[in-house]
Formats: structure tokens, sequence, C-alpha cells
């Protein structure tokens, strides 16, 4: 290589002399004649390149929009806490959608908090017709802990919605009531079965959450995901968010429910048999999803928590996502993208 370059020097000054005896005035007073060695006359449009692809935004294919903190139940390990009790008026909140849609949103999550806390319901509601009706979005879902919603909701509501998610870590009611699931007398998983059937009537998607923590790892659900079928249960370990459920300024201590990645691991084996098991670790639930506050801020929740970006209505959303630090990859590799329309799945309601 040395032995090339020092030929290719050679000719290169050359080749200089031999233009300058041959060149008119006006070329006389141009630049010398340049060569670039073998190998690298791309490497500046490759960098540039590169460049481009780091620089590429990520799109808001999927977006959890918590529009409420408030909430009826303490769970010890929620990471969304009532720190506020903002929420945005129904019409900004709508052009916020409509903003996200332009950007390339195809699912769009409600959640909070509680969201069927707000207006009895029908803040979510107006919410999720919008979404369907209005911006015609594939997917439309909630993640609820079921305790307020009506039937009469359905009614009026249900043929919008593709998917209600609804919380339940556990099928023993006095487990529930240790983690903060519940309020007054009203039994769980009874309201549960009860959510599952309308469903059902409704012909909406049925999807169970559930935290793993150390108050339910040892339990065994296999039985009770069966028999209520689920489209997926998505399956999270207990995480801690400075802020919200752990640190001085949280409010909430969820230490007392961190579980280890073995013992993570171990639930898993365990319902290995469930085929709509969904599992998310940590390391894959911090950094793959699109999180919007009440006041449609991002989280970034990559340093363990949750930085919030300006709001879209204020900034865009291009100018938004880029302090997300979502994980556009980590997304599709943990499966975030599925079959998500109640249009196209096959399910016998």
């Amino acid at each position: 290589l040395s032995v090339g370059r020092a030929v290719l020097a050679a000719l290169r000054g050359s080749l200089g002399a031999l233009c300058w005896s041959l060149a008119p005035l006006s070329l006389l007073l141009s630049p010398p004649l340049s060569l670039p060695l073998p190998g690298r006359r791309d490497s500046a449009p490759q960098s540039q390149r590169e460049q481009e692809r780091d620089d590429e935004l990520p799109t808001p294919t999927s977006v959890n929009y918590h529009f409420t903190r408030q909430c009826n139940y303490k769970c010890g390990f929620c990471f969304h806490t009532a720190k506020t009790s903002f929420v945005l008026p129904l019409e900004e909140a709508k052009r916020g959608l409509e903003m996200l849609k332009e950007a390339g949103m195809e699912k769009i999550n409600f959640s909070g908090g509680e969201p069927f806390l707000q207006d009895r319901g029908e803040f979510v509601g107006k919410l999720v017709q919008f979404c369907k009706q209005e911006l015609e979005l594939p997917s439309v879902s909630i993640v609820s802990n079921g305790s307020l919603i009506r039937k009469q909701w359905f009614e009026k509501y249900g043929e919008y919605l593709d998917i209600l998610a609804i919380s339940c870590d556990s099928f023993d009611e006095e487990v529930n009531i240790l983690i903060g699931r519940r309020q007054g007398k009203k039994n769980h998983v009874e309201n549960l079965h009860k959510l599952r059937q309308w469903c059902r009537e409704y012909a909406v998607a049925f999807k169970i959450n559930s935290v793993i923590n150390r108050f339910n790892v040892e339990e065994d659900m296999n039985e009770q995901i069966k028999a209520l079928n689920p489209v997926r249960w998505k399956v999270f370990q207990c995480l801690l968010i400075e802020g919200e459920n752990s640190g001085e300024d949280a409010l909430r201590e969820a230490e007392k429910f961190v579980i280890s990645d073995e013992d993570f691991d171990r639930f898993l084996d365990r319902h290995k048999g469930v085929s709509c098991l969904v599992p998310e670790s940590n390391q894959k639930m911090r950094d793959s999803y699109l999180i919007l506050d009440e006041y449609m801020r991002f989280l970034n929740c990559r340093n363990g928590r949750k930085e919030p970006s300006k709001s879209i209505l204020d900034v865009g959303v291009e100018a938004a996502i880029k302090f997300s630090g979502f994980d556009e990859k980590m997304f599709l590799r943990r499966g975030g993208k599925y079959v998500w329309s109640k249009a196209d799945m096959k399910l016998d309601w």
C-alpha cells in the first residue's frame, strides 16, 4: 500500500506539471489537479449516508397516551402516579391525536391513571370514537383496572374500540389487596369475568396485563388465563422509575415489590404453555414504548426516570419525538407491532 501511494504521488506530480505546461492562462488561476487514492472516493458520501441514517426520526406507529394520572386504586408498584390532576381539554387532545396521525400513528392506547375516571368514561369514549371514526386509525385500545366500566359504555362506544386491556395481577383477592388493586368491597376477579363477557357481546378484543412482583411471582395462573382466553396476556416485570415509585419525591415505594430477572424467568417458564403469553422484561419495556403524558409530552425513561420533552402541541411531533428516548428497533423486536385491529382478528365473538 505504501509503495502504491508513492507511485500515485509521483504520477500526480507528473500530471500536475503536465497540466501546468499545457493549460491556458485561465486554468493557471485554478487549483492544481488532485487525484483521490484508490478505495477512498466514496468515503465522504458514505459517511454522509450513515449520518442521515443516524438522524432518522422514529415513526410514532404505536403511542400510549396517559391522559390522566388520577386513579381510584393504589397499586404499590404504579409507575405513573397521581402527581397532577391535569387533563387536557377534549378539543386540544383531539388536535394532538390528529397531529400524531399525520406523523404516522397507526395505534393509540389510552391509559392513566384510570381512564374511566374522567367524566365517568365519557372523555375516553369520545376520544376512542374520534380516533376510529374521524382519524380512521387501524387500532384503538384502552388499559384500565376495569372497576368503573359499565355496560352502557360498551353500548355507546364498543364498536369503536379494538382492544380492552384489563390489569389483573393475581387471581387471589388477598394478593390483590396487598398490591392495592381494589376499591371498597368490589371483587376484582369477579369483575374481570364480567368484563370478559361484555367484550364478547360487543365484539371488543379482550386482553390482560399483569405486573409480576414479589407478591404474585410464585402464583400459577395457567388455568385462569386459559379459561378467560384473552387475545394477549402481557406479563411485565415490576419496574422502578425514579420520581414515580422510587426515590424521595415519589408517591409510591415499589422497592418491596421488585423481583430479580431470575424470578421473572421462573414465572415465565411456569406459564410457557399459555399461547397468548407476551413477556416483557424491564430491559424491553424501558425504551420500547412511546409514552405521552397528560400534557402530550413524550417521556424519556432511559435514565431510570421520566424526562419529558416539550409538548407536541407546542413544538410539533417531529421536534418532540427527538427527546423521547424511543428505541424503534426494540419496539419491533419485542413484537410491538402485531395484528391489532379487531377487523383483522379471527375471533369467535
